[in-house]
């Protein structure tokens, strides 16, 4: 089964949903992903892939969980996208992005970054293509995620607070929109997920389907088959997109799209937030940032503002295809509270001395609820690692009882300050 993007459109969602102003510079962005990312011109993407190689590391290993393996009584695979360089899936695309605005002849690159990764990756790309660059993000991510805020300025890029609302990935994301409106002659916007108006649905799937081509020859030489479940975390969707795209026509294999669902499932209508961000188990249909797809709204179809421990996942929306291939019953959306993946992060970090981002850290903890549902071969998408989360999840745990979280009490002897210095450094 594959999706039918040519015109942008994923069954009813998708689309171009985005001011006049704005026209050109997606006209112009079709016409390169078509030549450059589509028919490969001049080369394009030979040079794409060769420096994912020498400058990202790939391809990145499918390692078999030895101890969740037998935990769980299935063979369980871990798509190694920590490994990547800068520390998650998103170099993939942001690589792919700059690189494109480069054929393209623009001189300026934009972003917004939500857990800092993407942030990470683009001012990291840039820097590598010598490229001038500007990241939006929300106050409330720069605090949580403060590691990723240094790395992005000492690779030389301007990280720019967005103070409106709640500070977080959905404003950094209107922010910069705004900036490319008055800046479309000579600046590229790197979309750092599967959303917004096309092509960036597309082109981004496209950029970071290397994660399910690696993949899927890697389990059929480990496994002799292919998988009976693929599992990733979702927000936006670049990396559940990524890990799903070369299984989507291989019916026989189940995409578990696993989505953060916060302290609760309900939603306070009357204040305008849903305490979680799982637009794909609890959204409607609507449209956001430039393409309709399913997103948290209220009754009077306002934007609510979302809710999870992971910054990576705090979003009011989700990809377009991804909306599609649920409604399509390809996909299978679930989701998974705050405290279950507080409790995942420790356990892959103890067991498989893996220290998963708290994005990944919601597939694992579906996998501990749910071993019967995901047949005798998994693979999950380990999206990145979790060094940007250390502050976030010692601040949680001790908020929390969890048997399986280490001692903390060091931190109660040296202090918090102590605490805070750690923070800056990778």
């Amino acid at each position: 089964m594959s999706t039918d993007d040519t015109d942008g459109s994923f069954g009813q969602y998708g689309g171009q949903y985005v001011p006049e102003v704005l026209m050109p510079a997606i006209e112009e962005l079709e016409d390169a992903y078509q030549r450059y990312v589509l028919d490969n011109e001049d080369g394009f993407m030979d040079e794409f892939r060769r420096r994912l190689a020498d400058f990202g590391g790939r391809p990145l290993p499918l390692q078999r969980a030895d101890r969740l393996s037998e935990r769980y009584d299935t063979e369980v695979y871990l798509k190694r996208e920590d490994l990547l360089h800068g520390g998650a899936h998103k170099l993939n695309n942001a690589l792919g992005q700059v690189l494109l605005a480069k054929y393209m002849g623009k001189d300026r690159i934009i972003a917004e970054t939500g857990a800092g990764q993407h942030g990470t990756a683009t001012a990291m790309a840039a820097a590598h293509l010598d490229m001038p660059c500007e990241i939006y993000m929300g106050e409330t991510d720069i605090a949580r995620q403060r590691p990723n805020v240094f790395r992005m300025k000492i690779n030389g890029a301007d990280v720019n607070p967005v103070t409106v609302g709640r500070g977080t990935l959905k404003e950094a994301i209107s922010e910069t929109m705004r900036d490319w409106a008055t800046n479309v002659e000579d600046t590229h916007y790197v979309i750092g997920s599967v959303v917004g108006p096309h092509p960036f649905p597309a082109m981004v799937r496209d950029f970071q389907s290397v994660i399910s081509e690696e993949a899927r020859e890697q389990i059929q030489e480990k496994a002799g088959r292919l998988p009976d479940s693929v599992l990733a975390c979702a927000g936006g969707g670049s990396n559940t997109m990524g890990a799903f795209a070369h299984f989507v026509d291989d019916e026989a294999v189940d995409l578990v799209a696993v989505e953060a669902g916060g302290s609760s499932l309900t939603v306070d209508e009357e204040n305008g937030v849903a305490p979680n961000s799982a637009s794909l188990s609890t959204g409607n249909e609507g449209v956001l940032h430039g393409a309709r797809t399913k997103l948290l709204q209220d009754g009077d179809g306002q934007i609510m503002e979302s809710h999870s421990v992971s910054a990576g996942l705090d979003y009011s929306g989700v990809g377009p295809e991804l909306a599609h291939l649920v409604d399509e019953d390809r996909v299978t959306p679930v989701n998974v509270g705050d405290d279950a993946a507080l409790e995942a992060f420790h356990r892959l970090s103890q067991d498989e001395g893996i220290i998963p981002a708290l994005e990944t850290a919601h597939a694992f903890a579906f996998l501990e609820e749910n071993p019967e549902k995901v047949g005798e071969v998994t693979i999950v998408n380990v999206s990145g690692r979790g060094d940007k989360d250390l502050e976030t999840v010692i601040e949680e745990t001790a908020k929390r009882d969890l048997d399986i979280a280490p001692d903390m009490s060091v931190f109660e002897q040296v202090g918090a300050g102590a605490l805070g210095g750690q923070g800056g450094h990778e």
